[in-house]
This record gives structure tokens, C-alpha cells and sequence, in this order.
């Protein structure tokens, strides 16, 4: 009840401060798992870090957890001084970010514990606040006494809170804390109370990193082989193999365009360093759950700038999870990786120059039917039948002239609409006569012409009776 009794009094003090409550609702809850660490071991985790501090306005930061990775089993608690760089980075440059949405000032602390708005920038100070350590030791083996830690104290706390939001857990690291979180309400909670408690979770992890690289190919060592075995009906656990790899390979490919328009963008671009392996590979994690109108993190089968998953067995051929690690999953996965990078790209140098400059291009706002906002656009249609989907309602906030795409994503239904007029921000949809029951998914892509062709997105489901 406190926390919803927050959020009253957030949205009125939010309005009070020039930040105008969003139609787009609340924010996401988001916990970062992350091994960041000094450049010249693995950079990519300050790379990620960067990127979703220009992105606080998106993610309800819950907690920021730094935890055992890869390159560190026991996790060096002075590596920690790398996530308040960024955090004080993030200091300089939120009064420039704010710019971009108007706001004149921040919420009390208490205030900013409640629910956030989508749009709202938080604090440092919040930012700060929420900052803590984790499991510094890895594997299944050190899950029990002796392996609690203030982040998964924190982790229980926040599932105990009165909020109906999941709880989104990115993995650039590690989740041996979330692992220990559940191992403590285990012993002290009824199988009930502990279902409840594991379903307040949604975890993505970037490979398996809760033990050392040299053993990366041992999956029982790992505390997540736990969580898929004994969690598989409660906790939705996404396994990514292949998406990080391509984001990877991706950024190494447009290293340029990093270097001249994120690197050295105000004081969070001087925290963003030259990749060594490859770049920014734990950002799929968040992006994931990125509220843009492109899909829905509850349902992993809508694709987005994270990919594209299935259900399915994983490759450690014991456990179950949702993962694109076996072809064609992968191609699949991999395939909209590349061509949601150039909007990604995009619109994450867009908002660095919002960093630097306190000004820049704001994304368009796609209204379809006469609905605003990021959330689906539903239809209910029968087969044969024709829907008529109308976007010249559109607009920009910096007045741009916007161009129209509409697609259909294969993966979910059988049948294939036909689209007339798929450039133009009006179309017709035919559903074919002999459509199966059940849901077809579209996708209105709109870009502005200003800097850096900003997108934005909303999907269309329709429901076939």
C-alpha cells in the first residue's frame, strides 16, 4: 500500500516540477546484475552502464547490483568504484537530459522510491541509493549460508513490496544473487509464498557468467542451471546466445560512428571506452525490456531490439528455457539484431548529443486509430474480413516530416496478412478466408527526417474469431 500511496503523491509532485504525467504509464522495474570492471580487463560493462543511465527516463532502476562475472570469481569489491563513475557521469549531464522532456526538477528520494513514470529522468542521488553489492562468489556451490549479500536482501524486499510490476533482472554478469534471494525465502517461506515470490521475476541472462571463463562449458556448476531446473514453471528465464554476440560484432562494425558521436559526449561519453572484445555485449539484457512500442517483455516471442525467442531446450540439453541458440532460432534472432542496429544506434547517439548539449531530436509519437501511447493496438477480426489501420495521426515533437512502414511479424500466426499501401500512413489489412484462430502480429515503423532519423514503433494484434 506505501508504495502505491508513493506513486499518488509522485504523479502529483511530478507535475509540479514540469514533468507532465506520461500517457505511456509507469516505468518498468528493472535490477542490473553487472561485473563491471576496469577497461583494460572487460570494458563493455561501463559501455552498458553508460547506455542505460541515458536511458533512465525508460527503466525504473530498482537495484544496480554488482555481482561475480567471468573475469573476477571472488568479485574485487573496489571494481565497484567503476558503477559510481558512471553514476556521478550521470550527475553532470541529467540536467542537460532533462531538457529533453521539459523537466524543471527532481522528486524527494522518498517520492522516487514510489512508482516512476516513463519520461521521468530520476536523481544520482536515487541512482546512488540503489547501488549495492551481490554475490561476490559464484556457482551452485556457495547458494545457501554464508552467501547473502545486500543485494539479495534488497532483491527480497522488492518482491515483497506492493507493487504488481514483475521484476526484470538483466544478467551482464552473474545471477547468483538473485539465485541466493530465492534460496533464502526457500527455507523460510511455505511453497506457495515461494511460488509467488519466484513469479515477481523475469531474468535474461547474457550467456552463463556465474562462474570463470574456463569453465564456461561446465553448466552444473552455474546456480542458473538451479534456478531453470526447480523454477522452470514460475520464473521466465530468457538464455541468450547469439543476440550479445551479434551486438558485439555490430558495435566493432560501427566503432566510428561510437567514437564520434557517443565517445567524449559530455561527462557520461568520457566514461565510455574503446571496446577490447567487443561492444556493449550485456545491453540486449535492457533492451529487452526497453519501452519503445515494439514488443511487449511479457512475451518474448514479439521481437525487438533484443531479438527474437523461443521455448525450448538449452544448451546445457538438460533444462528448458526461452533462448534462440539452435538454427534457424538463431538466424531468425540474429536477423532482426541487424536490422533493429541502425535505429538502436541511432537513437542512443541522438540522446548522448541531449547529453552533451542539452538539446536534439526527439523521437515521433505513433498514433494509430486515434490510440496513444506505447501499449498494443487490438483488434478482434474474423477471416476474410478487412481492417483499416489509420497513422496519419502521427506527429513529431520538433515538427518533422515522417516516413511510414508497416510489416507483419512472421513468427506469430500462420497466415499472412496482405498489406496495401505498407509505405503509407493509412492501409488496408486483409485477413485471409482461411485464417486460423488465434493472433497476427503487425508492426507500424515510423522515422522522422531530423538528426539521426529517429524511430518509433507500435504493434498491431489482431485477434482472429
Amino acid at each position: 500500500m506505501m508504495k502505491i500511496l508513493a506513486s499518488v503523491i509522485c504523479l502529483l509532485a511530478v507535475s509540479t516540477t514540469g514533468q507532465a504525467k506520461s500517457e505511456n504509464g509507469l516505468k518498468p522495474r528493472l535490477v542490473v546484475c553487472t561485473d563491471i570492471a576496469p577497461a583494460d580487463v572487460e570494458p563493455d560493462d561501463m559501455e552498458s552502464m553508460v547506455r542505460l543511465m541515458a536511458y533512465a527516463d525508460c527503466f525504473e532502476v530498482e537495484a544496480l547490483i554488482t555481482s561475480v562475472g567471468w573475469n573476477c570469481d571472488p568479485y574485487p569489491k573496489e571494481w565497484a568504484d567503476y558503477l559510481f563513475r558512471v553514476i556521478e557521469a550521470y550527475r553532470k549531464d541529467v540536467p542537460n537530459l532533462m531538457k529533453r522532456s521539459d523537466q524543471q526538477g527532481f522528486l524527494s528520494i522518498a517520492q522516487e522510491n514510489g512508482q516512476q513514470q516513463i519520461g521521468y529522468w530520476p536523481s544520482a542521488d536515487y541512482m546512488k541509493s540503489r547501488a549495492v553489492m551481490g554475490s561476490q562468489r559464484g556457482g551452485i556451490k556457495v547458494i545457501g549460508e554464508g552467501n547473502d549479500s545486500p543485494g539479495s536482501e534488497l532483491l527480497i524486499r522488492l518482491a515483497d513490496e506492493d507493487d504488481p510490476r514483475p521484476i526484470y533482472v538483466a544478467a551482464w554478469g552473474g545471477a547468483n544473487t538473485l539465485a541466493q534471494a530465492i534460496w533464502c525465502v526457500k527455507q523460510t517461506r511455505s511453497a506457495e509464498e515461494l511460488k509467488q515470490f519466484v513469479r515477481k521475476f523475469r531474468i535474461y541472462t547474457i550467456t552463463d557468467q556465474d562462474m570463470q571463463y574456463n569453465m564456461r562449458m561446465d553448466r552444473a556448476y552455474s546456480s542458473h542451471m538451479w534456478l531453470r531446473r526447480e523454477f522452470k514453471n514460475d520464473l521466465q528465464f530468457i538464455w541468450d546466445e547469439g543476440t550479445w554476440q551479434e551486438q558485439c560484432e555490430l558495435g566493432k562494425r560501427h566503432w566510428q560512428q561510437h567514437k564520434e558521436n557517443i565517445q567524449g559526449k559530455g561527462a557520461l561519453g568520457q566514461e565510455y571506452p574503446t571496446y577490447k572484445w567487443g561492444v556493449e555485449g550485456d545491453t540486449p539484457s535492457f533492451l529487452y525490456v526497453m519501452p519503445n512500442g515494439l514488443n511487449d517483455p511479457e512475451d518474448p516471442h514479439q521481437a525487438g531490439w533484443a531479438g527474437y525467442h523461443e521455448r525450448g531446450v538449452c544448451p546445457d540439453s538438460l533444462t528448458t528455457a526461452w533462448t534462440s541458440w539452435q538454427e534457424p532460432l538463431r538466424s531468425i534472432s540474429v536477423g532482426y539484431k541487424q536490422r533493429f542496429y541502425p535505429d538502436e544506434l541511432n537513437d542512443f547517439m541522438a540522446r548522448m548529443q541531449w547529453a552533451d548539449e542539452g538539446r536534439g531530436n526527439h523521437n515521433p509519437q505513433v498514433i494509430i486509430n486515434r490510440q496513444k501511447g506505447l501499449q498494443p493496438v487490438r483488434f478482434k477480426a474474423k477471416a476474410g474480413k478487412t481492417i483499416r489501420l489509420d497513422a496519419s495521426k502521427s506527429k513529431d515533437p520538433d515538427g518533422d516530416t515522417l516516413s511510414f512502414r508497416w510489416w507483419q511479424q512472421p513468427e506469430i500466426g500462420t497466415s499472412k496478412i496482405i498489406i496495401t499501401q505498407a509505405d503509407q500512413p493509412q492501409t488496408n489489412i486483409q485477413i485471409p478466408a482461411d485464417a486460423d484462430k488465434g493472433e497476427l502480429h503487425l508492426i507500424c515503423e515510423v522515422h522522422d527526417n531530423g538528426p539521426f532519423r529517429l524511430p518509433a514503433y507500435r504493434r498491431v494484434i489482431i485477434s482472429i474469431e
